[in-house]
């Protein structure tokens, strides 16, 4: 059964998830609601797309995802309600649902008409109407063109990766934008150094798991969503080496950082 789910930039305690929560459980009884991610940074619309590109998919069919993270309407900005690979998306026309899907959606529709209505009121509004049957086209008047983000992708280049850090768990372990797929057409059975920040940090072989090295060693992993993750085995390797999203991860044929450095 569909589910809605919420994402947002407020604190546990804040007063903003229990306003949404208790309309939503008024339009609609009988509902579920679920908090996908709450504390995320807030105003930071390329961290909360992460969040939910990753997550919605696990959610049955036809659930329904309103996203809080940067989300005051202005004139240039307006609510959206968006549906795409059999879910619906309830936000702000910031950009997030393009980082959200990397593709156009399936159907989009203005929210909204009453501008004295609050954000926490039309989203509820939104999802209730959405959770009783309605079609988007009953609820909004049609949008075609959506605000969009350009996402941060690794580049490569023969026998070079220049990548980032896109997101940061909460050990401190920091994901790449460097995927399996890509990790693999340049590099696959070829010596390497995944240099980190700079030259004096670097991994020669990717790991499975963080026990596969002694406490306290750097590490590379594919994770579950098939990016390279840096890590240390039992630390914060964000504390550590001062990593934030954004910091560079690059990874370059062994023979030439050998040649370039002399560090080896």
């Amino acid at each position: 059964m569909p589910v809605i789910t919420l994402t947002t930039e407020w604190r546990p305690d804040d007063i903003y998830t229990g306003i949404l929560k208790g309309r939503i459980c008024s339009l609609a009884p009988g509902a579920n609601i679920i908090d996908n991610a709450s504390a995320l940074p807030a105003f930071n619309i390329p961290h909360a797309s992460f969040v939910v590109r990753n997550t919605f998919s696990f959610y049955p069919q036809g659930s329904i995802h309103i996203i809080c993270v940067g989300s005051e309407a202005s004139k240039e900005t307006k609510y959206l309600a968006v549906k795409a690979k059999g879910h619906y998306f309830i936000g702000t026309d910031n950009g997030i649902f393009n980082l959200i899907l990397n593709s156009g959606p399936d159907e989009a529709v203005v929210l909204g008409k009453d501008e004295k209505k609050s954000e926490l009121d039309i989203f509820a509004e939104t999802a209730a109407e959405i959770f009783a049957g309605k079609e988007l086209s009953q609820i909004g008047s049609p949008i075609v063109n959506i605000v969009e983000k350009v996402p941060l992708r690794a580049t490569i280049d023969k026998n070079l990766i220049l990548g980032s850090v896109i997101f940061i768990d909460s050990y401190g372990n920091a994901f790449t934008n460097i995927t399996k797929d890509i990790f693999l057409r340049v590099f696959d059975q070829k010596p390497y150094r995944i240099i980190i920040q700079s030259n004096r940090n670097f991994i020669s072989s990717i790991k499975e798991k963080y026990c596969d090295v002694p406490d306290g060693e750097l590490l590379a992993r594919f994770n579950y969503l098939n990016l390279i993750e840096i890590a240390i085995n039992g630390a914060n390797i964000s504390e550590l080496f001062n990593l934030e999203v954004g910091s560079s991860v690059r990874i370059e044929i062994a023979d030439e950082t050998i040649r370039k450095n002399g560090l080896f």
